[in-house]
């Protein structure tokens, strides 16, 4: 739609009243930009629309920055997650040669680097006032964890390696400092003096971006991320931490045995307690996806053929219940009964996760999509 891309609902229409949503204008700019490269008709076309729209009305031209939508003048906090995407988006795009990309770029790492690093922490602060002030307390895992993967493509595509350390240090403070103490279980939220908030969001359960408790879904998407950090270190510095590959395996051992099949029927639901008792049961789409991405990245960094047998689990249980062959694309959520279901999401998922987890197989653990693609095809 104008200024950018918005949501869909499980017709594949525009929902009512749809408004231009920022994160999914990035994340589709990231997706036709890779695809674009692997020349799928029609996709560099949407990446220059996704570029257009995030130097538009998309940014804040006061202070800097991206609003998360153009239809909501109550929230204008600036978010870390939303400029990890840009970043992502970006450097896809510089990649694929689409006009704009990289003054787009330079704008966003810019802001991402100078607003929301802490190099003291070694992490991405969360959230801001649109200008600027009122640092929120508090730190998320799921805003680094995108980081970490926008951190390795932006420095793939700007041959600067200190965006991979900074990916190393947010995995080394939220996998191998909390997460290995909890038996790779990994806790999602802290306050900004890195306290654990074991009750934040008690009250919003089903929460998607910030939920109680823990979400065995990123554990393993953690995992491939620590298996292509490390791939990305030997490739570019020739050596890496024997530690990334232990975590790795361990946090897909307890993302599986935390989320998958855990009350009776196949699947990994979406969230679990402290002591691993689940939560929220839904199956969102996303969960499996990255599954497959880890199940793929750990049977290509060890041939052990048993992540072979998790990835054609997983694969099978997408294909059973996930895959929507009336309406198009993957269901986005399932109840626990794997029926659809919208408790946290609702509509269409977007291609994101689907479409990752599609292409990893086909690619080498390091460098990142795009620039792994462009080499592929060039």
């Amino acid at each position: 739609m104008r200024n950018g891309f918005a949501a869909l609902d499980n017709h594949g229409h525009l929902v009512p009243d749809a408004g231009v949503d920022t994160i999914l204008t990035a994340r589709m700019t990231h997706v036709y930009s890779v695809a674009g490269n692997r020349g799928l008709p029609g996709c560099l076309p949407l990446a220059l629309h996704g570029v257009t729209s995030l130097l538009g009305p998309l940014r804040d031209p006061e202070y800097g920055g991206w609003f998360a939508r153009l239809d909501n003048n109550d929230d204008r906090r600036k978010q870390a997650y939303l400029h990890a995407f840009i970043s992502l988006a970006a450097s896809s795009a510089v990649v694929a040669h689409v006009e704009g990309a990289q003054s787009l770029l330079d704008e966003a790492l810019s802001v991402w680097e100078r607003r929301f690093w802490s190099d003291e922490e070694g992490a991405f602060r969360d959230s801001f006032a649109r200008d600027w002030s009122d640092e929120e307390n508090y730190r998320g895992a799921n805003a680094n964890m995108h980081s970490v993967e926008a951190c390795m493509a932006v420095a793939d595509v700007t041959d600067n390696p200190v965006w991979r350390h900074r990916a190393l240090r947010i995995v080394e403070r939220f996998v191998h400092t909390y997460a290995k103490a909890m038996d790779y279980a990994l806790p999602e939220h802290f306050d900004r003096n890195w306290k654990l908030l074991r009750n934040f969001n008690k009250n919003k359960p089903t929460d998607d971006l910030r939920p109680f408790g823990m979400t065995p879904g990123h554990f393993v998407e953690w995992s491939h991320l620590l298996l292509k950090l490390e791939a990305a270190l030997l490739r570019t510095e020739g050596e890496a931490p024997s530690w990334l590959f232990d975590d790795a395996v361990g946090l897909f051992e307890t993302g599986i045995r935390a989320g998958w099949e855990r009350d009776g029927a196949p699947g990994i639901l979406y969230t679990v307690d402290f002591s691993l008792k689940p939560v929220v049961h839904v199956r969102p789409h996303w969960c499996q996806a990255e599954a497959l991405t880890a199940a793929a990245a750990l049977l290509k960094r060890t041939g052990n053929a048993r992540y072979e047998k998790w990835y054609r689990t997983i694969w099978d249980y997408v294909d059973m219940y996930m895959i929507d062959r009336n309406l198009g694309g993957w269901r986005q959520e399932l109840d626990q009964n794997n029926r659809a279901s919208e408790v946290v999401y609702a509509g269409k998922a977007d291609l994101y996760h689907a479409w990752q987890a599609t292409l990893a197989p086909l690619l080498p653990l390091a460098p990142s999509f795009a620039t792994a693609v462009a080499a592929l095809e060039g």
